[in-house]
C-alpha cells in the first residue's frame, strides 16, 4: 500500500470519528476530498474524483456564509469540478466551477493571503470556457485577473513563475482571436521571465520551455523571423530532454518538434528536417497507442509530412503510407468529430495524388465519394460549404476528363453553380470559382457544341481575370483560360474580333514582373504554339518569353532528378522550336540564343545557377547572406508553385516580390550584373574560336543548320529532312546499335551514313568551304532533338574517290556552346603539375570480367608515368566508389577502363562498375573536382542518353564535361577490347605535346590520328566510328 492509499484509509477512519454535527466534521470532509482528488491526477480512476466532488459539496454545506474555510471550500469543489470538466467536456461543470471560484474570490479581498490563487484559478478556468465557447470577454476577463494576480506575486514570490506563464498564456490566446503583436510580444517576454524562474532541475521547466518555443512559433508565422523558427526548435530539443521516456508529456513534445521542423523544411527545404519530422512523428505514434485521446492527431500529421516528402522525392511508397494513416486517422474521428471534414478531404487529396501517378481509378472514385461525405458535414451556412462544393466539383470534373461519363460533368457545373453563390463579389475564392465553372462549361460545350454554353464560359473567364489584377499569381492560368474558350469560338464562328483579343492576351506576358511559375511557363508556350501555327507576328516574343520564363523555373529547381523530371516535360521542343521560328524570321543571332537557353536545362542549373551561387557565398558577408536568401525563398517559392491553390495566391505574391528584390540586389554586386540570365549572342560567338561550331536542329516546323563562326554573323545551311524522317532514322540506327557484332550489320549502317551525310552533314561541308574552313581545320558538332542520337562525326558518301566527313574535318561535340566557351576559359598554366590516375575494373561487382582492363592500364601507365608529374593507378579491390572519388579528387588526368551502364529510362543512374557498385551520374555531379583537364572513358556506351529526351545530354561523358573535365573520349556503343587497345595506344601517343606535355586540347586530333590507323578491312565499321571527342 502507497503513502497515498493509506493517506485515504486514515481519512476515511477520521471521519468514521466525526458523524454529523461534530464541529471537525467539514475539516475531515475537505482532506479526504483532497487526498483522492490527488489520488486520482496520479492513477486517473474516475471514482476517486467523482466521491472527491461529493464530499467536497457535503464540507461545502458545513461552511455557511461567515464560516473562516467557506472560501478555501469553494475554491477546492471549484477545482474538482474543472478536473471532472478536463475529462469529459460537460460545460455546466465548467460554470459552476467559475461561479464558485468568484465566490471565493469575493471572500478573499485585497490583502487576503490566497487572493493570487483564487485570480489565477478564476483566470483559468474563464480562459478554459473562451476556448470551448470563444467568447472574448471570457478570455479579456482572463487575462485582467491574470495581471492582477501577478501584481500579488512580485519578484521572490514562490509563484510569481507560474502568474507569468498563465498570463503570457491569456495573452497568446487573445492574439490568436485579434491579431495584435504587442499581445504575442508581452507574452514571450513573460514566457521569457518564467523560464529564468524555472532553472534547469525545476518541475516545471519543461512546461516553461514549450509555452515559449510555441509563441515564438506563432511570431514566426506572422513576421517570418527564422531566428523565432530556429530558437523554437532548440526549446522543443530542450523541453524532449526534460521528458524522457515514461514521462506523460513526452508524445505532446516530439509532437511539437516535429511540427516545428517540417514548418522549417517548407522554409528552407532541408530534407534532413523532413526526414526527422518523420521520425519524431514516428515515435509520437508510438506513445499514442489506441485508445489514447491525440492518436488521430498523430496518424494525421505523420500522413502530412509523408506526403510532403513524397512530393519531394516521387516515392510511392511514402503516399502510399500516407492513405493508410489518413484512413486510420479517419476511424478515429466519426461522426460528430471536429476534425472529421479535415481528415476526409486529406485522404480524398492523397487518394488524387496516388490516381495521377498509377492510374488507378477506385482511387478517384474514392476521393470523390470521401468528398460527398465532406460536403454533408458543410450543410447550407458552414463556412467551409464553398470549399467542399468546389472540391467534389473538381474532383468529378477530372473524372469527366478520365471517362467521358457526361452525368460526372453536368453534376460538376452544378456544384460550381452553388460554390459561386456562396463567393459573392469581394470574396476571395470568387476568381478561383467563375474559371472552374468556365472550364467545365467548356468541356460541356466540346462534347454538345451547344454555343451558349461556350458564350457563358467566355463571360466567365473574362469575370475571372478581371480579379486577378498584374501581379496577381494565378493571372496567367485565368488570362490563358480565357483565351482557349476565345480559340474555340474563333474556330467555330471564325469572328476576327475572338482573335486578336486572344494574341492582345497573351501578348501581356511579356510584361510579367515578377518571378514566373510553371504555369507561366505552360501559357507561355501555349502561345508560342499558336501563333507559330497561324504564322502570327508575336511567335518568336512567345518563344522570347517561354524561354525567359524557363530560365527563371530552372533557377528555382534543385538538382534533385525529381524535379528535373518536372521540368523536363513543361519545354519538351520548346528550344527547337524557337530555333526554328528564330530562322524563318532570319533572327540567326536571336536562333542560336534561345536554342541555347532552352536544351541541357539539368546542366544548365548547376553551371548556370548552382557555380554562380557558390561564387556569391564567398565573395563576402553581404554576398553570402544574400545567395543564402536566394536558395531560402527559391525553395519556398518552388513548393508554393508546387503545391499552389487558391489559400496560396497571398503567400505567392509575397515570395515573387522577395525573389525577385534579392535577383536585383545579386545583380548590384560587382561582376554579378548578368545572374541568372542567359548567355547573349557575342558570349557564346567565343565557342567558336578554335573551329566553327555546327548547330543542327529538328523541329516539327522544318530542320536547319547553322553555323556559328568566331569572327561573322551565323550562316545558315537549309536541311533536306524532316523532323519525323530524322526520328525514324534514329529509331532505325538505335536499333540497329543493339545488333553490332552479333550479325553482319555493315550495309544497313552504310546506308545510314550515306542519308546523314546526302541530307546533312554534305550540305554543311560545302557551306564550311564557302566560308574559307579548310580541311583539315577542326569543327565542333552541337545536335539538338533527335539528332544528338546519331553519329554525324562518321557521315559519308562510302564509295571510290567520294570524301566522307572524316576525310575533310576533325570532329568533336558539345551538348551546349556554353559548356564549350567555359572548357575554354578553364586553361592549365604552362609547368603546371600533372597528376594522372588510371582507374581499371576488370572484376565489378555482379558484372562479367573484363580481361582487357589490366593490360590496357598497364600501357597507360608504362606511357604516360615518364611524363607526367605524379600517376596513380587503381585497379581490382582498390576501384571502389570511394577509392575512385578519393583519386580524383587529388588528380586532373584520368584514363577510365570498366564496364559502362547506360540507364535510358533513368538517365542519372546511369554508371561506370566499380567492385563495390556503381558509380553514378547523380553521385558524379555531386563531386567539387579541383580543375579537372581530360577523362578518357574506355567503356561501353558513355555517350548513351535518355532516348525521350536526348537535348538534355545526360550521359557519362556529359556527366564529365559538367563536372569540369575540359575534353573528354567516350563511346557511342559497345567497343572490342582488342580496338579499344589499339585505340588507347595511338592516342597517348599523340596527345602528348612537343614539349613532352600531356595537352588535353590535342585529344581531338589525337583520336582522330588513332582511329585512321583502323580504317583496315578487317576491322568492322562500326568499331573505327565508336569513339567521339567531346569538349575542347
Amino acid at each position: 500500500m502507497s503513502d497515498l492509499d493509506e493517506s485515504i484509509e486514515l481519512d476515511r477512519d477520521a471521519l468514521l470519528l466525526r458523524p454529523p454535527g461534530h464541529s471537525d466534521r467539514s475539516s475531515s470532509l475537505n482532506n479526504l476530498a483532497l487526498s483522492l482528488r490527488d489520488r486520482f491526477r496520479q492513477r486517473g480512476i474516475m471514482s476517486d474524483l467523482d466521491e472527491s466532488i461529493e464530499l467536497h459539496r457535503d464540507a461545502l454545506l458545513l461552511c455557511p456564509p461567515d464560516h473562516p474555510d467557506r472560501s478555501s471550500s469553494l475554491s477546492n469543489l471549484a477545482n474538482s469540478l474543472y478536473d471532472r470538466f478536463k475529462q469529459g467536456v460537460i460545460m455546466s461543470e465548467l460554470d459552476e466551477a467559475i461561479e464558485l471560484h468568484r465566490d471565493a474570490l469575493l471572500l478573499r479581498p485585497p490583502g487576503h493571503p490566497d487572493r493570487s490563487s483564487s485570480l489565477n484559478d478564476l483566470a483559468l478556468s474563464l480562459r478554459d470556457r473562451f476556448q470551448q465557447g470563444g467568447i472574448m470577454s471570457d478570455l479579456d476577463e482572463s487575462t485582467e485577473l491574470d495581471r492582477d494576480a501577478l501584481l500579488l506575486r512580485p519578484p521572490g514570490h514562490p509563484d510569481r513563475s507560474s502568474s507569468l506563464s498563465s498570463l503570457a498564456n491569456s495573452l497568446r490566446h487573445r492574439f490568436l482571436q485579434r491579431g495584435i503583436m504587442s499581445d504575442l510580444d508581452e507574452s514571450i517576454e513573460l514566457d521569457r521571465d518564467a523560464l529564468l524562474l524555472r532553472p534547469p532541475g525545476h518541475s516545471d521547466r519543461s512546461l516553461s520551455l514549450n509555452n515559449l518555443a510555441l509563441s515564438l512559433r506563432d511570431r514566426f508565422k506572422q513576421r517570418g523571423i527564422m531566428s523565432d523558427l530556429d530558437e523554437s526548435i532548440e526549446l522543443h530539443r530542450d523541453a524532449s530532454l526534460l521528458r524522457p521516456p515514461g514521462h506523460s508529456h513526452r508524445s505532446s513534445s516530439l509532437h511539437n518538434l516535429a511540427l516545428r521542423l517540417r514548418d522549417r523544411f517548407q522554409q528552407r527545404g532541408i530534407m534532413s528536417d523532413l526526414d526527422e519530422s518523420i521520425e519524431l512523428d514516428r515515435d509520437a505514434l508510438l506513445l499514442r497507442p489506441p485508445g489514447h485521446s491525440d492518436r488521430s492527431s498523430s496518424l494525421n500529421n505523420l500522413a502530412v509530412s509523408l506526403r510532403d516528402r513524397f512530393q519531394q522525392r516521387g516515392i510511392m511508397s511514402d503516399l502510399d503510407e500516407a492513405i493508410e494513416l489518413h484512413r486510420d486517422a479517419l476511424l478515429l474521428r466519426p461522426f460528430g468529430h471536429p476534425d472529421r471534414s479535415s481528415s476526409l478531404n486529406n485522404l480524398a487529396n492523397s487518394l488524387r495524388d496516388r490516381f495521377r501517378q498509377r492510374g488507378i481509378m477506385s482511387d478517384l472514385d474514392e476521393a470523390i465519394e470521401l468528398h460527398r461525405d465532406a460536403l454533408f458535414l458543410c450543410p447550407p451556412g458552414h463556412p467551409d460549404r464553398s470549399k467542399s462544393l468546389n472540391n467534389l466539383a473538381a474532383n468529378l470534373a477530372y473524372r469527366f476528363e478520365q471517362g467521358g461519363i457526361m452525368f460526372d460533368l453536368d453534376e460538376s457545373i452544378e456544384l460550381h453553380r452553388d460554390s459561386l453563390v456562396l463567393r459573392p463579389p469581394g470574396h476571395s475564392d470568387r476568381p478561383s470559382s467563375l474559371n472552374n465553372l468556365a472550364l467545365s462549361l467548356r468541356d460541356r460545350f466540346q462534347q454538345r457544341g451547344i454555343m451558349s454554353d461556350l458564350d457563358e464560359s467566355v463571360e466567365l473567364h473574362r469575370d475571372a481575370l478581371l480579379l486577378c489584377p498584374p501581379g496577381y499569381s494565378d493571372r496567367s492560368k485565368s488570362l490563358n483560360n480565357l483565351v482557349l474558350s476565345l480559340q474555340d469560338r474563333f474556330h467555330h464562328c471564325g469572328v476576327q474580333s475572338d482573335l486578336h483579343e486572344a494574341f492582345s492576351l497573351y501578348s501581356q506576358l511579356s510584361q510579367l514582373s515578377h518571378a514566373a511559375s510553371r504555369t507561366d511557363l505552360l501559357v507561355a508556350k501555349s502561345w508560342a504554339a499558336f501563333a507559330d501555327t497561324l504564322d502570327h507576328a508575336s511567335a518568336l516574343l512567345a518563344y522570347q518569353t517561354a524561354l525567359k520564363f524557363l530560365d527563371q523555373q530552372v533557377a528555382l529547381l534543385s538538382s534533385s532528378s525529381h524535379h528535373f523530371d518536372v521540368i523536363r516535360e513543361a519545354v519538351s521542343s520548346l528550344a527547337t522550336d524557337a530555333f526554328s521560328c528564330s530562322v524563318r524570321h532570319r533572327a540567326l543571332t536571336t536562333a542560336v540564343e534561345l536554342v541555347e537557353q532552352g536544351r541541357a536545362v539539368f546542366w544548365t542549373q548547376l553551371a548556370r545557377f548552382s557555380t554562380p551561387l557558390d561564387e556569391l557565398s564567398v565573395s563576402g558577408d553581404t554576398a553570402t547572406a544574400l545567395a543564402e536568401e536566394f536558395r531560402r525563398l527559391s525553395f519556398r517559392l518552388r513548393n508554393a508553385f508546387d503545391q499552389s491553390t487558391e489559400d496560396q495566391s497571398p503567400q505567392i505574391r509575397q515570395l515573387t516580390i522577395q525573389w525577385d528584390d534579392v535577383v536585383s540586389r545579386i545583380r548590384m554586386l560587382p561582376n554579378f550584373s548578368r545572374f541568372l540570365l542567359p548567355p547573349l549572342f557575342s558570349d557564346l560567338q567565343k565557342a567558336a574560336e578554335d573551329g566553327p561550331v555546327v548547330i543542327v536542329n529538328a523541329s516539327q516546323y522544318r530542320c536547319d543548320a547553322l553555323i556559328v563562326l568566331n569572327d561573322q554573323d551565323p550562316v545558315h545551311v537549309p536541311i533536306d529532312i524532316t523532323q519525323t524522317e530524322v526520328s525514324d532514322l534514329s529509331s532505325e540506327f538505335q536499333s540497329l546499335i543493339k545488333e553490332f557484332g552479333s550479325s553482319d550489320t555493315q550495309l544497313e549502317l552504310v546506308s545510314i551514313l550515306r542519308k546523314l551525310w546526302h541530307h546533312i552533314v554534305g550540305p554543311v561541308v560545302q557551306a564550311l568551304k564557302v566560308s574559307n574552313v579548310r580541311p583539315g581545320s577542326r569543327i565542333w558538332w552541337c545536335p539538338t532533338a533527335e539528332f544528338a542520337l546519331l553519329p554525324l562525326h562518321a557521315a559519308g558518301a562510302y564509295e571510290k574517290k567520294r570524301d566522307s566527313l572524316s576525310h575533310i574535318y576533325i570532329s568533336s561535340y558539345t551538348p551546349t556552346l556554353a559548356t564549350l566557351v567555359r572548357a575554354r576559359r578553364q586553361v592549365s598554366l604552362d609547368g603546371s603539375p600533372q597528376h594522372f590516375v588510371a582507374i581499371g575494373q576488370g572484376n565489378p561487382d555482379g558484372g562479367r570480367p573484363l580481361e582487357c582492363v589490366a593490360p590496357e592500364i598497364a600501357f597507360v601507365a608504362k606511357r604516360l608515368a615518364p611524363v607526367v608529374s605524379s600517376f596513380m593507378r587503381l585497379e581490382d579491390s582498390d576501384a571502389t566508389v570511394k577509392g575512385a572519388f578519393d583519386a580524383l579528387n587529388r588528380n586532373q588526368w584520368l584514363h577510365l577502363a570498366c564496364h559502362g551502364m547506360p540507364n535510358r529510362r533513368r538517365p542519372f543512374e546511369s554508371s561506370f562498375a566499380m567492385r563495390d557498385g556503381p558509380l553514378m551520374i547523380k553521385d558524379i555531379i555531386r563531386s567539387n573536382w579541383q580543375e579537372p583537364q581530360f577523362a578518357f572513358l574506355s567503356a561501353c556506351h558513355t555517350t548513351v542518353g535518355d532516348e525521350k529526351s536526348p537535348d538534355e545530354s545526360i550521359h557519362l561523358a556529359a556527366a564529365m564535361q559538367f563536372s569540369g573535365f575540359r575534353s573528354v573520349i567516350g563511346s557511342m556503343w559497345s567497343v572490342d577490347d582488342e580496338v579499344a587497345q589499339e585505340v588507347v595506344s595511338g592516342f597517348y601517343d599523340h596527345l602528348i605535346d612537343g614539349s613532352g606535355r600531356l595537352d588535353c586540347t590535342r585529344a581531338a586530333m589525337a583520336l582522330h590520328k588513332a582511329l585512321k590507323k583502323l580504317w583496315r578491312s578487317d576491322i568492322p565499321l562500326e568499331q573505327r566510328i565508336v569513339f567521339v571527342h567531346i569538349g575542347v
